[in-house]
C-alpha cells in the first residue's frame, strides 16, 4: 500500500524538515541563551515592542498554558517585563527591557547565518516561503 509509506507522507516532510531547522538554529540561540521559541517571542517584541499575552499567543500560535512558562523565564533573564493593562487588570502586557533590546543587536545576523548553514539559495526561500504561508493562511482559524 504506496499510500501508507512514510517517505509519501507529507507530514513526515514538514516534521523532518521542521526539526532541521530549528537543529540549526539551535548553536545560533545557544550564544543569545534563547531557545528556539523564546527567540520567536523576542522576534514578535522587537517587530511590535509591546503586545498582550493573548495577541503574543495568536500571532505564535501558542496557547497560554505554552506561554506563560515560556514568558516567566525570559523575564527571568531579564529580557521582558509582564505588567498588567492599566485600562483592563485581565490583560497581560509584555515589553522589552533595555537588556532585551539590547539582544536584538546581537540576533541581527541569525537569519542570514542560518540561510548560509541550511545552505538556502535565494530562489529557494522565494519559493518556499510564501508556499507555506500560503497552507498556514488557508488553515488559520478565524479571528
Amino acid at each position: 500500500m504506496k499510500q501508507l509509506k512514510l517517505s509519501d507522507q507529507l507530514c513526515f516532510s514538514f516534521y523532518a524538515v521542521s526539526r532541521l531547522v530549528t537543529s540549526h538554529y539551535q548553536p545560533l540561540l545557544q550564544a543569545l541563551d534563547l531557545t528556539y521559541p523564546q527567540y520567536l517571542v523576542m522576534l514578535s517584541l522587537w517587530e511590535h515592542e509591546t503586545l498582550s499575552v493573548k495577541a503574543l499567543g495568536k500571532l505564535l500560535m501558542l496557547d497560554s498554558g505554552t506561554l506563560t512558562p515560556l514568558l516567566k523565564r525570559l523575564e527571568n533573564k531579564k529580557l521582558i517585563r509582564r505588567t498588567r493593562s492599566k485600562t483592563d487588570e485581565r490583560i497581560v502586557d509584555i515589553q522589552l527591557t533595555e537588556q532585551g533590546s539590547l539582544l536584538r543587536e546581537a540576533a541581527a545576523d541569525i537569519p542570514e547565518k542560518l540561510a548560509c548553514s541550511m545552505g538556502f539559495t535565494a530562489e529557494e526561500y522565494k519559493t518556499l516561503k510564501p508556499a507555506i504561508d500560503t497552507i498556514l493562511k488557508r488553515h488559520l482559524p478565524l479571528s
